[in-house]
């Protein structure tokens, strides 16, 4: 009866209790997809490598090298030589060497020049394996093996040809129109930045920058294995990431390469770079929880002036409620309970919102952003802030409730 009294109320009241149901549900649509984005951010960033120890580039930004050659954000400063490529691979600490070259696109989306090998060490979440949905890795000149989200933005399939572009725009002016490469291999999703990378050989990328003549003369030869194009070798990669015989010898390892004056080079650990990625965000991060949280705030002062307003409506509906035995007391808790109502209907209206749009823009999160989120958000933390709300609009219900005691106690 107790609840069933307090739903009417809210019903009677329906114009000015939807208006302030509507600023509620805003405002915890901000704050639950703050957290929430936050939150699937840092285990899609961190999710994005595993099992790499070291990654080396030319001396730059650590956070710099980190997103060029893991996200495929921003663009490298230089490449480093073929020969500290070699210098690496062949380093007795070192149990395997990829190579990564970077600079060209396809329809927006990065082109990666690597080795076949690539496929067989590169790892993210939890040291999980990149597996095929179709086809094999490449190992013909011309071959590419393409994401997932590359297969379906742009609805490619096994056997397809496309062309790539010189720069990383969306739009090129230099397209590389007379060398079409095949796609022989779809990978599976991974929720990282692979999904949206197409994967080539170093020498199908060296190919694809010689003169034309050279490139028509190549092309006769396309399907010879890539052991025969040795002339192909690129004399520069981008970066290259190292996987090691003994993690305890990673410290001693980058202190080598950083110091090391044959070449400026730069190692850094994948986890140590990402926690200064954090820490560079922490401030942005503690901006928009407070903005978020000031925001709510806000909305339940709202919440407690249209209760405060309504008492002075609701004077007949007091002195009824008196006639037939309610007791100060049951009013004082009818006015909490309809303020809990309000914020419970305005959190269930907010999560299936969010729970839609985020759905809703998964996939250009993922194609622009890099970024993997979980569409479910009903999570331990959930729970956790809408009993934080719960007990804040209780508090923000006293002024309201306490009054409606006092004019129930007049009666």
């Amino acid at each position: 009866m107790f609840f069933r009294l307090a739903s009417k109320s809210i019903i009677y009241r329906k114009g000015s209790v939807m208006l302030t149901i509507i600023a509620l549900s805003i405002s915890m649509l901000v704050m639950f997809g703050v957290e929430h984005i936050r939150e699937q951010a840092k285990v899609s960033f961190s999710n994005s490598v595993s099992g790499v120890d070291i990654i080396v580039g030319t001396r730059t930004g650590e956070l710099n090298l980190l997103l060029y050659s893991v996200f495929r954000m921003g663009k490298p400063t230089n490449n480093m030589s073929w020969q500290s490529y070699t210098n690496l691979k062949n380093n007795p600490q070192v149990k395997w060497a990829l190579p990564i070259s970077l600079g060209d696109s396809h329809r927006g989306y990065r082109v990666l020049g690597t080795t076949s090998n690539y496929f067989d060490y590169f790892s993210y979440g939890e040291k999980q394996a990149l597996e095929f949905s179709n086809g094999d890795k490449f190992n013909h000149l011309f071959d590419v093996v393409i994401g997932s989200e590359v297969a379906k933005s742009l609805k490619y399939q096994l056997g397809d040809q496309l062309t790539l572009a010189h720069g990383i725009g969306s739009t090129s002016f230099t397209n590389h129109t007379d060398t079409p490469f095949k796609i022989v291999g779809v990978l599976k999703p991974t929720g990282t930045a692979v999904d949206q990378t197409l994967h080539i050989s170093l020498q199908g990328l060296e190919a694809i920058h010689l003169s034309a003549s050279k490139r028509k003369e190549l092309l006769n030869k396309a399907q010879q294995p890539l052991t025969n194009f040795v002339e192909l070798q690129p004399q520069s990669v981008t970066a290259v990431m190292l996987g090691l015989k003994s993690r305890l010898s990673a410290f001693q390892l980058q202190r080598n390469i950083n110091t090391n004056n044959e070449e400026p080079l730069m190692a850094l650990l994948p986890g140590v770079a990402l926690s200064e990625l954090w820490q560079t965000l922490s401030v942005a991060e503690s901006t928009l929880r407070l903005i978020s949280s000031l925001v709510i705030i806000s909305t339940l002062f709202g919440l407690s002036a249209m209760l405060l307003a309504s008492i002075r409506e609701r004077q007949q509906e007091i002195k009824l409620l008196r006639m037939i035995g309610a007791s100060p007391f049951f009013i004082y808790w009818l006015i909490e309970l309809e303020a809990l109502l309000i914020t419970l209907v305005s959190a269930f209206i907010a999560i299936v919102l969010l729970t839609v749009g985020l759905t809703a823009s998964k996939s250009f999160l993922l194609t622009h952003y890099g970024l993997s989120v979980n569409a479910n958000i009903l999570s331990v933390n959930t729970l956790i802030t809408v009993s934080i709300l719960l007990f804040l609009t209780f508090l923000a219900a006293i002024p309201p409730a306490f009054m409606a005691f006092k004019e129930a106690n007049r009666r």
